[in-house]
């Protein structure tokens, strides 16, 4: 685990795609444990951010960009670091469950298999470590080489974690996790949030401002690609600085 204070951070970045600016001089740092969720309404920017950092931008397009994007002190764009790398490093959950047509023990072992290890020992121990860390080891351990298709969207869900988690990164970005889940399949999915962020960053992005009260240490609030205000979560809810920041939460607008 990289000791890093800073596990994620952006400085000046102006992004757009195109003649649309999206992101407009956003600088934020997200620490290397705990939670940090980015909440606004839609079209504000959210995910956008989120996946500077790991590249997924760079393929649309259009895409540019300015300023500095650094994962673990470490510029995203360096030339002797390969996309592959990177992405092993900065896990990524995405809004609808995205499990491949395989079994759940290949899901999981998908990343470290494309990395090349092949000792039987070291994926079995990934394997239920992953699981256990996702909270869905319990509900797999007697059918590990059922379809990852026949579970339900939260178990899904989980698994999607498990499959980052296998490639040991010090990073999960979540685009909006439980936007297809029913409350039972969130509060598991929120429980497991909450004890990963005990070793690792998480960035979540959701439009869910009950839950980034709920598994948030930190919370930044965008708008229209600015980042009107960051800060503890509870404070930003309970008494925010920014009058815009306050509109939002009281659910006067978004």
């Amino acid at each position: 685990m990289n000791a890093h204070a800073e596990s994620l951070g952006v400085k000046g970045l102006v992004l757009g795609f195109g003649e649309t600016e999206v992101l407009k001089g956003i600088d934020l740092s997200v620490a290397s444990r705990g939670v940090t969720a980015l909440i606004g309404p839609s079209g504000c920017g959210k995910s956008t951010l989120l996946r500077c950092f790991n590249r997924m931008n760079d393929h649309l397009t259009g895409f540019w960009h300015r300023g500095e994007i650094s994962v673990t002190g470490r510029d995203v764009y360096d030339p002797t670091w390969s996309l592959e790398a990177l992405r092993f490093q900065v896990g990524m959950v995405f809004q609808k469950p995205n499990p491949f047509p395989l079994s759940i023990k290949e899901n999981v072992l998908f990343g470290p298999r494309l990395a090349g290890i092949t000792d039987m020992a070291t994926l079995d121990s990934t394997l239920s470590r992953s699981l256990q860390r996702a909270n869905l080891w319990d509900e797999t351990k007697d059918r590990l080489d059922a379809s990852a298709l026949a579970f339900s969207g939260g178990q899904q869900q989980r698994l999607c974690i498990a499959r980052a988690l296998a490639s040991s990164p010090d990073i999960l970005l979540l685009d909006e996790p439980a936007s297809a889940l029913d409350p039972i399949a969130t509060a598991k999915l929120e429980e497991t949030l909450a004890e990963l962020s005990r070793e690792i960053a998480v960035l979540l992005v959701t439009h869910n401002m009950q839950q980034a009260a709920r598994v948030a240490q930190r919370t930044a609030f965008l708008y229209l690609g600015d980042l009107v205000e960051e800060g503890e979560t509870t404070q930003l809810f309970s008494a925010p600085r920014e009058k815009l920041t306050e509109e939002y939460v009281t659910g006067r607008f978004g």
